[in-house]
């Protein structure tokens, strides 16, 4: 089911009536220790990643990030560019949210960003189950 929605109610909606609000987005150049205070300090569960343009390049999660912390390849610089998360493909605002749920669910996602033609965040949809 997609957060806040119920599954009987998705029938015949776009994502875009059912998005949340993107929440924080970083720059794919910060390092890996700023986006996770970001995060925490945001008290969110994922960050969208933008590039130098602000187009979405993906939806990085805590348990991403602190997996690098706990990696041997662990270093103080390391760029969020330089770590592995969903970069798509991404999800349009006038696809159907039930096409929607069903593509996360194949991809084994929970949050998937929506975005515009252009590549910017509109929002995020999130599965609850």
């Amino acid at each position: 089911m997609l957060q806040n929605y119920p599954q009987a109610d998705c029938s015949g909606k776009a994502v875009g009536d059912v998005m949340s609000s993107p929440g924080p987005q970083v720059g794919d150049d910060m390092i890996v220790d700023v986006a996770l205070s970001v995060l925490i300090g945001a008290r969110a569960h994922h960050l969208l990643v933008r590039d130098e343009d602000g187009r979405c390049t993906g939806l990085i999660t805590r348990s991403q990030m602190t997996a690098h912390h706990q990696g041997s390849w662990y270093t103080e610089e390391t760029r969020l560019r330089d770590l592995s998360y969903d970069r798509g493909p991404f999800t349009s605002p006038v696809m159907s949210a039930h096409d929607a749920e069903r593509a996360m669910r194949q991809r084994a996602l929970r949050a998937s960003p929506v975005i515009d033609e252009d590549g910017h965040a509109l929002g995020v949809i999130v599965l609850t189950a």
